[in-house]
Protein backbone atom coordinates (compact mmCIF):
# COMPACT_ATOMS: atom_id res chain seq x y z
CA UNK A 1 0.00 0.00 0.00
CA UNK A 2 2.80 2.39 1.01
CA UNK A 3 4.11 2.26 -2.80
CA UNK A 4 0.81 4.57 -3.59
CA UNK A 5 2.85 7.53 -1.48
CA UNK A 6 6.02 9.18 -1.61
CA UNK A 7 8.37 11.04 0.49
CA UNK A 8 11.22 13.75 0.04
CA UNK A 9 13.73 13.79 2.83
CA UNK A 10 15.67 17.20 3.14
CA UNK A 11 18.65 17.13 5.09
CA UNK A 12 21.93 18.73 4.71
CA UNK A 13 23.21 15.59 6.71
CA UNK A 14 24.40 12.81 4.02
CA UNK A 15 24.20 10.50 7.43
CA UNK A 16 20.16 11.52 7.84
CA UNK A 17 18.99 11.47 4.29
CA UNK A 18 20.73 7.77 3.73
CA UNK A 19 19.14 6.25 6.93
CA UNK A 20 15.86 7.83 6.28
CA UNK A 21 15.76 5.98 2.63
CA UNK A 22 16.38 2.87 3.60
CA UNK A 23 13.87 2.59 6.50
CA UNK A 24 11.28 3.74 4.39
CA UNK A 25 12.75 1.75 1.14
CA UNK A 26 12.18 -1.14 3.04
CA UNK A 27 8.20 0.31 3.58
CA UNK A 28 7.96 0.32 0.01
CA UNK A 29 7.24 4.30 -0.17
CA UNK A 30 8.36 6.47 -3.17
CA UNK A 31 11.58 8.34 -2.15
CA UNK A 32 13.48 11.40 -2.87
CA UNK A 33 16.08 13.06 -1.25
CA UNK A 34 17.41 16.95 -1.05
CA UNK A 35 20.52 18.17 0.60
CA UNK A 36 19.13 21.80 0.66
CA UNK A 37 16.51 24.22 0.07
CA UNK A 38 17.40 25.13 -3.39
CA UNK A 39 17.12 21.43 -4.46
CA UNK A 40 13.71 20.96 -2.49
CA UNK A 41 12.34 23.35 -4.98
CA UNK A 42 13.30 21.39 -7.90
CA UNK A 43 12.15 18.22 -6.85
CA UNK A 44 8.82 19.86 -5.63
CA UNK A 45 8.60 21.66 -8.96
CA UNK A 46 9.46 17.82 -10.76
CA UNK A 47 6.84 16.08 -8.77
CA UNK A 48 4.00 15.39 -6.42
CA UNK A 49 4.80 14.66 -2.81
CA UNK A 50 2.66 13.42 0.10
CA UNK A 51 4.44 13.69 2.78
CA UNK A 52 7.83 15.89 3.23
CA UNK A 53 10.40 15.65 6.17
CA UNK A 54 12.43 18.92 6.49
CA UNK A 55 15.16 19.90 8.43
CA UNK A 56 14.94 23.11 9.84
CA UNK A 57 18.82 24.21 10.33
CA UNK A 58 20.23 23.57 6.90
CA UNK A 59 22.73 26.62 5.31
CA UNK A 60 21.17 28.75 3.35
CA UNK A 61 17.35 29.13 3.28
CA UNK A 62 16.13 27.21 6.91
CA UNK A 63 13.12 24.49 6.92
CA UNK A 64 10.58 27.16 8.30
CA UNK A 65 11.39 29.62 4.96
CA UNK A 66 11.08 26.88 3.27
CA UNK A 67 8.48 25.83 4.68
CA UNK A 68 6.56 28.82 3.55
CA UNK A 69 7.45 27.81 -0.30
CA UNK A 70 6.25 24.56 -0.30
CA UNK A 71 2.91 25.69 1.10
CA UNK A 72 2.87 27.97 -2.32
CA UNK A 73 3.53 25.29 -4.15
CA UNK A 74 1.46 22.42 -2.92
CA UNK A 75 -0.62 24.00 -0.20
CA UNK A 76 -1.78 20.06 0.74
CA UNK A 77 1.19 18.49 0.85
CA UNK A 78 2.36 17.15 4.74
CA UNK A 79 5.22 18.34 6.58
CA UNK A 80 6.72 16.34 9.21
CA UNK A 81 10.07 18.66 10.90
CA UNK A 82 13.24 17.04 11.73
CA UNK A 83 14.59 19.16 14.39
CA UNK A 84 17.96 19.50 17.44
CA UNK A 85 16.46 20.19 20.97
CA UNK A 86 17.56 23.83 20.87
CA UNK A 87 15.48 24.13 17.82
CA UNK A 88 12.07 22.80 19.25
CA UNK A 89 10.73 26.22 19.68
CA UNK A 90 10.63 26.80 15.99
CA UNK A 91 9.22 24.06 15.31
CA UNK A 92 6.66 24.26 17.22
CA UNK A 93 6.01 27.49 15.64
CA UNK A 94 6.38 25.80 12.61
CA UNK A 95 2.79 23.56 13.52
CA UNK A 96 1.33 26.94 13.85
CA UNK A 97 2.03 27.35 10.15
CA UNK A 98 0.60 24.37 9.05
CA UNK A 99 3.05 21.46 9.65
CA UNK A 100 1.64 18.22 10.79
CA UNK A 101 4.47 17.58 13.98
CA UNK A 102 7.72 17.02 14.43
CA UNK A 103 10.72 14.34 15.69
CA UNK A 104 13.60 15.33 17.05
CA UNK A 105 17.32 14.30 16.71
CA UNK A 106 18.49 11.65 17.03
CA UNK A 107 15.53 10.30 14.71
CA UNK A 108 13.54 7.23 16.49
CA UNK A 109 12.43 5.19 12.83
CA UNK A 110 9.28 3.44 14.95
CA UNK A 111 8.30 7.06 16.04
CA UNK A 112 8.63 8.77 12.79
CA UNK A 113 7.09 5.92 10.80
CA UNK A 114 3.82 5.91 12.77
CA UNK A 115 3.60 9.32 12.61
CA UNK A 116 3.80 9.51 8.64
CA UNK A 117 1.18 6.77 8.52
CA UNK A 118 -0.87 8.84 11.00
CA UNK A 119 -0.49 12.03 9.16
CA UNK A 120 -1.45 9.57 5.55
CA UNK A 121 -4.48 8.84 6.89
CA UNK A 122 -5.81 12.27 8.01
CA UNK A 123 -4.62 13.37 4.45
CA UNK A 124 -7.15 10.50 3.08
CA UNK A 125 -9.93 11.36 5.22
CA UNK A 126 -9.24 15.11 4.47
CA UNK A 127 -9.74 13.85 0.67
CA UNK A 128 -12.71 12.03 1.28
CA UNK A 129 -14.49 14.33 3.54
CA UNK A 130 -13.78 17.03 0.26
CA UNK A 131 -15.44 14.61 -2.01
CA UNK A 132 -17.98 14.23 0.35
CA UNK A 133 -18.71 17.97 0.81
CA UNK A 134 -18.18 18.17 -3.33
CA UNK A 135 -21.43 15.50 -3.43
CA UNK A 136 -23.46 17.39 -0.77
CA UNK A 137 -22.86 20.61 -2.38
CA UNK A 138 -24.03 18.99 -5.69
CA UNK A 139 -27.30 17.64 -3.66
CA UNK A 140 -28.22 20.67 -2.51
CA UNK A 141 -27.93 22.10 -6.02
CA UNK A 142 -31.00 19.70 -6.89
CA UNK A 143 -33.50 21.81 -5.39
CA UNK A 144 -37.00 21.48 -6.28
CA UNK A 145 -36.69 25.06 -7.55
CA UNK A 146 -37.76 25.14 -10.82
CA UNK A 147 -38.98 28.16 -13.39
CA UNK A 148 -36.94 30.24 -16.53
CA UNK A 149 -39.40 32.80 -16.06
CA UNK A 150 -37.50 36.72 -15.73
CA UNK A 151 -39.38 37.11 -12.21
CA UNK A 152 -37.92 33.34 -11.38
CA UNK A 153 -34.59 35.02 -12.88
CA UNK A 154 -34.68 37.69 -10.48
CA UNK A 155 -35.39 35.63 -7.53
CA UNK A 156 -31.99 33.45 -8.00
CA UNK A 157 -30.53 36.37 -8.59
CA UNK A 158 -31.47 37.68 -5.11
CA UNK A 159 -30.40 34.15 -3.66
CA UNK A 160 -26.93 34.29 -5.05
CA UNK A 161 -26.44 38.55 -4.39
CA UNK A 162 -27.72 37.46 -0.17
CA UNK A 163 -26.91 33.84 0.13
CA UNK A 164 -22.62 34.29 0.69
CA UNK A 165 -23.56 36.84 3.88
CA UNK A 166 -24.70 36.51 7.45
CA UNK A 167 -27.82 39.00 6.39
CA UNK A 168 -30.68 38.08 7.59
CA UNK A 169 -33.42 37.36 4.95
CA UNK A 170 -36.90 38.02 4.86
CA UNK A 171 -39.12 35.40 2.14
CA UNK A 172 -42.33 36.56 1.12
CA UNK A 173 -45.36 35.03 -0.68
CA UNK A 174 -48.59 33.25 -0.78
CA UNK A 175 -48.90 29.69 0.36
CA UNK A 176 -47.52 26.72 -1.71
CA UNK A 177 -45.31 29.05 -3.22
CA UNK A 178 -42.31 27.31 -2.15
CA UNK A 179 -40.80 29.70 0.42
CA UNK A 180 -38.93 27.42 2.45
CA UNK A 181 -37.61 26.01 -1.05
CA UNK A 182 -35.84 29.38 -1.25
CA UNK A 183 -34.98 28.81 2.29
CA UNK A 184 -32.74 25.99 1.96
CA UNK A 185 -31.28 27.40 -1.43
CA UNK A 186 -29.91 30.26 0.35
CA UNK A 187 -28.84 27.89 3.28
CA UNK A 188 -27.58 25.78 1.00
CA UNK A 189 -25.30 27.93 -1.01
CA UNK A 190 -24.22 29.85 1.87
CA UNK A 191 -21.15 29.36 4.53
CA UNK A 192 -22.90 27.63 6.98
CA UNK A 193 -23.93 24.77 4.55
CA UNK A 194 -22.41 22.25 6.43
CA UNK A 195 -24.85 22.87 9.35
CA UNK A 196 -27.89 22.08 9.91
CA UNK A 197 -31.31 24.71 9.02
CA UNK A 198 -33.67 23.92 11.23
CA UNK A 199 -37.43 24.76 10.45
CA UNK A 200 -39.82 25.85 12.93
CA UNK A 201 -43.37 26.23 12.17
CA UNK A 202 -44.65 29.59 13.66
CA UNK A 203 -48.22 28.97 12.55
CA UNK A 204 -48.67 25.42 13.46
CA UNK A 205 -48.00 25.72 17.42
CA UNK A 206 -49.50 27.62 20.26
CA UNK A 207 -47.53 29.57 22.31
CA UNK A 208 -46.67 27.75 25.26
CA UNK A 209 -45.51 24.64 22.87
CA UNK A 210 -43.79 27.25 20.58
CA UNK A 211 -41.70 28.60 22.97
CA UNK A 212 -40.37 25.14 24.51
CA UNK A 213 -40.05 24.28 20.56
CA UNK A 214 -37.97 27.12 20.63
CA UNK A 215 -35.76 27.40 23.55
CA UNK A 216 -36.44 23.92 24.88
CA UNK A 217 -36.93 23.24 28.81
CA UNK A 218 -35.29 21.80 31.63
CA UNK A 219 -36.74 18.68 33.40
CA UNK A 220 -39.86 19.66 35.33
CA UNK A 221 -39.91 23.08 34.05
CA UNK A 222 -44.38 22.03 33.53
CA UNK A 223 -46.07 18.97 33.89
CA UNK A 224 -44.93 16.20 31.26
CA UNK A 225 -41.60 17.67 31.41
CA UNK A 226 -39.67 14.60 32.11
CA UNK A 227 -36.35 14.94 30.88
CA UNK A 228 -34.73 17.98 29.27
CA UNK A 229 -34.73 18.98 26.08
CA UNK A 230 -32.65 21.39 23.74
CA UNK A 231 -34.54 23.67 21.53
CA UNK A 232 -34.95 24.80 18.15
CA UNK A 233 -32.52 27.34 18.51
CA UNK A 234 -29.59 25.40 20.34
CA UNK A 235 -30.36 22.64 17.33
CA UNK A 236 -29.63 25.48 14.80
CA UNK A 237 -25.90 26.24 16.54
CA UNK A 238 -23.97 26.85 13.99
CA UNK A 239 -26.56 27.01 11.20
CA UNK A 240 -29.41 28.72 9.84
CA UNK A 241 -33.00 28.99 11.59
CA UNK A 242 -35.70 29.29 9.68
CA UNK A 243 -38.91 30.71 10.66
CA UNK A 244 -41.98 29.44 8.92
CA UNK A 245 -44.95 31.92 8.88
CA UNK A 246 -42.97 33.84 11.91
CA UNK A 247 -46.05 36.45 11.12
CA UNK A 248 -48.31 34.35 13.20
CA UNK A 249 -46.28 34.43 16.74
CA UNK A 250 -47.96 36.15 19.70
CA UNK A 251 -46.80 39.22 20.80
CA UNK A 252 -44.88 37.47 24.15
CA UNK A 253 -43.04 34.98 21.98
CA UNK A 254 -42.19 38.13 19.33
CA UNK A 255 -40.76 39.77 22.55
CA UNK A 256 -38.56 36.73 23.42
CA UNK A 257 -37.82 36.04 19.89
CA UNK A 258 -36.22 39.40 19.28
CA UNK A 259 -34.00 39.34 22.49
CA UNK A 260 -32.35 36.04 21.17
CA UNK A 261 -31.71 37.90 17.74
CA UNK A 262 -30.26 40.57 19.51
CA UNK A 263 -27.95 38.95 22.49
CA UNK A 264 -27.43 35.32 20.44
CA UNK A 265 -28.39 34.03 24.13
CA UNK A 266 -31.23 32.74 25.73
CA UNK A 267 -32.24 30.16 28.50
CA UNK A 268 -34.25 27.26 28.36
CA UNK A 269 -37.68 27.32 30.24
CA UNK A 270 -37.30 26.29 33.31
CA UNK A 271 -33.59 26.83 33.13
CA UNK A 272 -31.17 29.51 34.64
CA UNK A 273 -27.98 28.72 32.25
CA UNK A 274 -27.33 31.25 30.00
CA UNK A 275 -27.22 29.47 26.27
CA UNK A 276 -24.88 31.14 23.72
CA UNK A 277 -25.95 30.81 20.12
CA UNK A 278 -24.37 31.80 16.69
CA UNK A 279 -27.13 31.22 13.60
CA UNK A 280 -28.25 32.75 10.83
CA UNK A 281 -32.03 33.48 10.50
CA UNK A 282 -34.12 33.21 7.54
CA UNK A 283 -38.17 34.00 8.20
CA UNK A 284 -41.22 33.18 5.59
CA UNK A 285 -44.34 34.84 5.72
CA UNK A 286 -47.83 35.15 3.55
CA UNK A 287 -48.63 37.68 5.68
CA UNK A 288 -48.86 41.51 5.34
CA UNK A 289 -45.94 42.92 7.81
CA UNK A 290 -46.49 45.90 6.92
CA UNK A 291 -50.08 46.15 7.94
CA UNK A 292 -49.53 44.19 11.12
CA UNK A 293 -47.04 46.57 12.24
CA UNK A 294 -49.78 49.35 11.50
CA UNK A 295 -52.14 47.35 13.36
CA UNK A 296 -49.84 47.00 16.41
CA UNK A 297 -50.13 43.26 16.25
CA UNK A 298 -46.59 42.68 15.03
CA UNK A 299 -43.61 44.53 16.83
CA UNK A 300 -41.89 47.31 14.51
CA UNK A 301 -38.33 46.70 16.20
CA UNK A 302 -39.14 42.88 15.58
CA UNK A 303 -39.84 43.51 12.09
CA UNK A 304 -36.74 45.97 11.35
CA UNK A 305 -34.71 43.00 12.27
CA UNK A 306 -36.50 40.62 10.37
CA UNK A 307 -37.03 41.90 7.00
CA UNK A 308 -32.97 43.28 5.96
CA UNK A 309 -33.15 41.88 3.04
CA UNK A 310 -36.24 40.59 1.15
CA UNK A 311 -37.27 37.93 -1.81
CA UNK A 312 -40.82 37.89 -2.71
CA UNK A 313 -41.41 34.81 -4.73
CA UNK A 314 -44.36 35.34 -7.16
CA UNK A 315 -47.52 33.15 -7.42
CA UNK A 316 -47.82 30.39 -10.07
CA UNK A 317 -50.26 32.39 -11.63
CA UNK A 318 -47.91 35.31 -12.63
CA UNK A 319 -45.31 33.02 -13.98
CA UNK A 320 -47.42 30.70 -16.54
CA UNK A 321 -44.55 29.85 -18.45
CA UNK A 322 -42.88 28.20 -15.51
CA UNK A 323 -46.07 25.16 -15.52
CA UNK A 324 -44.85 22.74 -18.28
CA UNK A 325 -41.26 23.16 -16.95
CA UNK A 326 -42.14 22.07 -13.24
CA UNK A 327 -44.74 19.60 -14.51
CA UNK A 328 -42.38 18.03 -16.54
CA UNK A 329 -40.09 17.89 -13.81
CA UNK A 330 -42.28 16.49 -11.22
CA UNK A 331 -43.19 13.88 -13.81
CA UNK A 332 -39.62 12.99 -14.17
CA UNK A 333 -38.93 12.78 -10.28
CA UNK A 334 -42.26 10.46 -9.44
CA UNK A 335 -41.93 8.06 -12.33
CA UNK A 336 -37.92 7.08 -10.91
CA UNK A 337 -40.03 6.74 -7.23
CA UNK A 338 -42.71 4.98 -7.97
CA UNK A 339 -41.20 2.64 -10.92
CA UNK A 340 -43.90 4.30 -13.75
CA UNK A 341 -43.10 4.73 -17.59
CA UNK A 342 -44.83 7.60 -17.97
CA UNK A 343 -42.14 10.67 -19.32
CA UNK A 344 -44.51 13.22 -20.82
CA UNK A 345 -48.00 15.02 -20.69
CA UNK A 346 -49.96 15.27 -23.60
CA UNK A 347 -50.77 18.27 -24.81
CA UNK A 348 -53.97 18.11 -24.23
CA UNK A 349 -53.28 17.73 -20.55
CA UNK A 350 -50.77 20.60 -20.23
CA UNK A 351 -53.40 22.79 -22.11
CA UNK A 352 -55.49 21.91 -19.35
CA UNK A 353 -52.41 22.93 -16.29
CA UNK A 354 -51.65 25.58 -18.06
CA UNK A 355 -55.21 27.02 -17.93
CA UNK A 356 -55.59 26.21 -14.45
CA UNK A 357 -55.23 29.82 -11.86
CA UNK A 358 -53.61 27.74 -9.23
CA UNK A 359 -54.68 29.28 -6.08
CA UNK A 360 -52.70 26.63 -3.99
CA UNK A 361 -49.30 27.39 -6.25
CA UNK A 362 -46.60 25.05 -6.53
CA UNK A 363 -47.77 23.19 -3.91
CA UNK A 364 -51.05 22.56 -5.63
CA UNK A 365 -49.70 21.69 -8.84
CA UNK A 366 -47.10 18.85 -7.07
CA UNK A 367 -50.34 17.65 -5.55
CA UNK A 368 -52.42 17.09 -9.05
CA UNK A 369 -48.69 15.85 -10.43
CA UNK A 370 -48.10 13.44 -8.20
CA UNK A 371 -52.28 12.53 -8.15
CA UNK A 372 -51.99 11.96 -11.86
CA UNK A 373 -49.20 9.53 -11.87
CA UNK A 374 -50.71 7.48 -9.68
CA UNK A 375 -53.73 7.09 -12.19
CA UNK A 376 -52.08 7.38 -15.27
CA UNK A 377 -51.28 4.40 -17.26
CA UNK A 378 -50.09 5.31 -20.42
CA UNK A 379 -46.69 7.12 -21.43
CA UNK A 380 -48.40 10.25 -21.63
CA UNK A 381 -50.33 11.91 -18.83
CA UNK A 382 -53.92 12.55 -20.01
CA UNK A 383 -56.45 14.90 -19.21
CA UNK A 384 -58.69 12.50 -17.80
CA UNK A 385 -55.62 11.40 -15.55
CA UNK A 386 -55.96 14.86 -13.71
CA UNK A 387 -58.12 15.95 -10.66
CA UNK A 388 -61.27 16.19 -11.82
CA UNK A 389 -61.59 19.71 -10.54
CA UNK A 390 -58.77 20.95 -13.60
CA UNK A 391 -61.34 19.59 -16.21
CA UNK A 392 -64.30 21.50 -15.62
CA UNK A 393 -62.72 25.01 -15.81
CA UNK A 394 -65.25 26.30 -17.77
CA UNK A 395 -67.98 25.03 -16.47
CA UNK A 396 -66.90 25.57 -13.14
CA UNK A 397 -70.07 27.72 -11.44
CA UNK A 398 -69.62 30.94 -9.82
CA UNK A 399 -69.98 31.67 -6.24
CA UNK A 400 -73.78 32.81 -5.43
CA UNK A 401 -72.70 35.58 -3.98
CA UNK A 402 -69.43 38.08 -4.54
CA UNK A 403 -68.30 37.58 -1.15
CA UNK A 404 -64.65 36.88 -0.10
CA UNK A 405 -66.45 33.91 2.29
CA UNK A 406 -68.14 32.64 -0.57
CA UNK A 407 -65.00 32.82 -2.47
CA UNK A 408 -63.14 31.03 0.54
CA UNK A 409 -65.87 28.19 0.35
CA UNK A 410 -65.32 27.26 -2.44
CA UNK A 411 -61.83 27.14 -2.83
CA UNK A 412 -61.69 24.62 0.66
CA UNK A 413 -63.88 22.31 -0.82
CA UNK A 414 -62.14 22.03 -4.51
CA UNK A 415 -58.77 21.43 -2.18
CA UNK A 416 -60.86 19.27 -0.25
CA UNK A 417 -62.31 17.14 -2.92
CA UNK A 418 -59.10 17.10 -4.97
CA UNK A 419 -57.31 15.25 -2.38
CA UNK A 420 -59.62 12.98 -1.24
CA UNK A 421 -60.96 14.83 1.64
CA UNK A 422 -57.40 14.27 3.29
CA UNK A 423 -57.35 16.72 5.78
CA UNK A 424 -53.89 16.73 6.51
CA UNK A 425 -52.41 17.24 2.80
CA UNK A 426 -55.47 19.76 2.50
CA UNK A 427 -54.39 21.78 5.14
CA UNK A 428 -50.61 22.16 3.85
CA UNK A 429 -51.93 23.27 0.47
CA UNK A 430 -54.20 25.59 2.32
CA UNK A 431 -51.54 26.96 4.46
CA UNK A 432 -53.64 26.16 7.50
CA UNK A 433 -53.34 24.03 10.44
CA UNK A 434 -55.72 21.07 10.72
CA UNK A 435 -57.76 22.82 13.53
CA UNK A 436 -58.53 25.93 11.67
CA UNK A 437 -59.60 23.99 8.47
CA UNK A 438 -62.26 21.67 10.60
CA UNK A 439 -63.28 25.27 11.93
CA UNK A 440 -63.58 26.17 7.82
CA UNK A 441 -65.63 22.72 7.12
CA UNK A 442 -68.16 22.97 9.94
CA UNK A 443 -68.68 27.08 9.36
CA UNK A 444 -69.35 26.30 5.70
CA UNK A 445 -71.66 23.10 6.39
CA UNK A 446 -68.97 21.07 4.14
CA UNK A 447 -69.65 17.34 3.76
CA UNK A 448 -67.30 14.74 2.30
CA UNK A 449 -69.47 12.41 -0.61
CA UNK A 450 -70.40 9.79 0.06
Amino acid sequence: MNSNYSILIVDDEAIVRDSLSKWFREDGFVIGVADNSATALRQLQAHRWDVILLDIKMPGMDGIELQQRIIELDPNVTIIFITAHATIESAVQALKRGAFDYVTKPVDPDHLSHLIQNALKQRKLTGENIKLKESITEFFKADDIVGESPQMKKVYELIQTVASTETTVMVRGESGTGKELIARAIHSNSQRKFFPIVTVNCGALPEGILESELFGHERGAFTGAQYRRKGKLELADGGTLFLDEVGNITMKTQMDLLRVLETKQFTRVGGNDIIRVDFRVICATNKDLEKAVADGTFREDLYYRLNVFSITVPPLRERKSDIPLIANYFVKKYSQTMGKQINCISPEAMDVLVRHDWPGNVRELVNAIERAMVIGTSPALKPQDLPFQLLNLDKKKKPSSGSLAAVEKEHIELILEQNGWNISRSAEILGIDRVTLYNKIEKYGLQKPS
